[in-house]
């Protein structure tokens, strides 16, 4: 316990030294949510994996889905890496940068009201990310506090709440760029651990190849005559496998907190160095993660709930319950490194979005005309700080709703996650991306498709889940590109002169 506590104290005290070196870079609206746009390739890729990865995917995805698909969850490490990481920086990495700058955006939904010109798409986008990056801030909540009460015996409600209050601290103290030097610190942490805790668990079963022949003697859950489903290549549930796959892989191309990462990047170089670092975490954590859940069988069946269920989020817990004081340490220090970076990248997003596309919404000219001055030069430097200081308030208020709901969180970790990501990404997803690439793109069609990615994941969750909400999320993500394509091609486009203006970027 000595040990751990030590451990733990350092990394805490760490975190929040780093908030107090970068507090004085956090002084204005662009320092606090961006760092100045002049954040490095090793801390920008880092920082984009560890918002990836938490407490989400090693708890609450790995377990869950470790159980259902066995050996094969691994699949969807490997998505996350070549698809959430790999393809999403080469795709989105230079244009976003490149295009965000030129029409001066901080957030996504300030990208939207500017690139489709409309105000109201600017405020709607921005109560769709404070709405829906709650549940998932609470399913992050819970799978920290399971696994930190297993290895220190803290009631979970204690942990939950210094969870928030620590994140809280150093957000608050150094905005981005001291998010993103913790996530720097944190990512290191969690490529040793990951390496580190598989070895442990598959020596504990005897060696990999003992693990397994044992998973390849389990039989069916349908079928028990049947064995050696959950050691196959594709499982015993290649579609629904498939649903996992694309809901968190192709999820990240859409989500704001992921995207900003590449507003704030140095310059086009930067970003050829972050795609290779970026991609090389996302096979070592996230393959990492989903290979380690896959054995979970092995560990016994999980508890069951009241409702009849099992309790999924108990499983990855379980499998480790047994490791060395010293291992739990670095586990616990693994799973907060994880969680404590999403949670920091999440406040952050939805706070500077509630202040700068609600509360304080700048008056811009056209995308691509001369403007008098940009917004640093027309706001008083009295307003710039009045930002930030509001931006802090809801970053505490954003903290405090989301743990109402991770001390009483309504259904599984996974499943969290999945009405949250399909909300964002089903909305955001298409339109930003297409927005990128295709001129044609109309105003009406991102409409609509916030209200089709939206739409589908309430509907869906109103009426009991008939679709999984993993499955769902899915989906909404597809689904929208084939609504923005649809609806733009019958409805009024923007003039031809805006929309040049706003592409010129990509040719200097």
């Amino acid at each position: 316990m000595i040990i751990k506590v030590l451990l733990t104290v350092i990394f805490l005290a760490v975190l929040i030294g780093v908030g107090v070196y970068s507090r004085k870079q956090a002084r204005t609206v662009e320092g606090f949510v961006l760092g100045g746009r002049a954040v490095g390739p090793w801390l920008t890729a880092f920082a984009f994996g560890t918002s990836y990865f938490s407490a989400v995917v090693f708890v609450g995805y790995a377990g869950q889905f470790g159980w259902k698909y066995g050996l094969s969850a691994s699949w969807i490490g490997v998505g996350n890496a070549v698809i959430g990481s790999l393809l999403a920086w080469i795709l989105l990495g230079r244009r976003t940068k490149l295009m965000t700058q030129h029409i001066e955006s901080r957030t996504m939904p300030d990208f939207f009201g500017t690139r489709y010109h409309s105000e109201w798409l600017r405020v709607t986008a921005s109560i769709i990310v404070f709405v829906f990056l709650i549940p998932y801030t609470a399913g992050v909540y819970k799978g920290i506090s399971t696994l930190f009460e297993m290895g220190f015996g803290i009631p979970y409600e204690y942990c939950v709440i210094i969870m928030a209050i620590l994140t809280a601290i150093y957000v608050i103290l150094g905005g981005y760029k001291a998010t993103a030097m913790n996530d720097f610190v944190q990512g290191v942490i969690m490529l040793v651990g990951i390496v580190v805790v598989i070895a442990a668990v598959l020596n504990s079963k005897g060696g990999f190849s003992v693990a397994f022949e044992k998973m390849a003697s389990l039989p069916s859950d349908t079928d028990a005559s049947v064995n050696g489903g959950f050691a196959s290549l594709f499982g015993p549930d290649p579609w629904n496998l498939l649903g996992v796959v694309v809901l968190t892989s192709l999820g990240t191309w859409g989500l704001p907190q992921m995207v900003g990462k590449f507003y704030s990047i140095t310059d086009e170089q930067a970003i050829h160095r972050g795609t290779v670092i970026s991609t090389i975490f996302a096979f070592v954590v996230a393959g990492g993660c989903y290979f380690l859940g896959g054995f979970g069988r092995l560990f016994g069946t999980p508890p069951t709930l009241p409702n009849g269920r099992l309790d999924f989020d108990s499983i990855v817990p379980s499998m480790l319950v047994t490791l060395p004081d010293i291992l739990i340490a670095l586990v616990v220090l693994l799973v907060l490194s994880a969680s404590m970076s999403t949670l920091a990248s999440l406040v952050l997003t939805s706070s500077s979005t509630m202040t700068l596309d609600l509360i304080y919404r700048d008056k811009k000219s056209a995308p691509g005309e001369v403007a008098e001055g940009t917004i640093d030069d027309i706001v008083s430097e009295k307003i710039e700080r009045r930002k930030v200081v509001v931006m802090r308030v809801l970053i505490m208020f954003f903290i405090a709703i989301s743990l109402l709901i991770a001390l009483n969180p309504p259904t599984f970790i996974a499943q969290m996650m999945g009405i949250s990501w399909g909300a964002l990404a089903g909305a955001f997803l298409a339109p930003f991306m297409l927005g990128l690439y295709w001129r044609g793109v109309t105003t009406a069609s991102v409409w609509a498709c916030f209200v089709w990615g939206v739409g589908l994941t309430v509907i869906n969750m109103l009426i009991g889940n008939p679709i999984n909400p993993i499955n769902c999320g899915a989906i909404a993500m597809v689904g929208g590109f084939v609504v923005v394509a649809f609806v733009s091609l019958f409805t009024k486009k923007m003039p031809a002169k805006e929309v040049e203006n706003i592409f010129e970027c990509y040719k200097k």
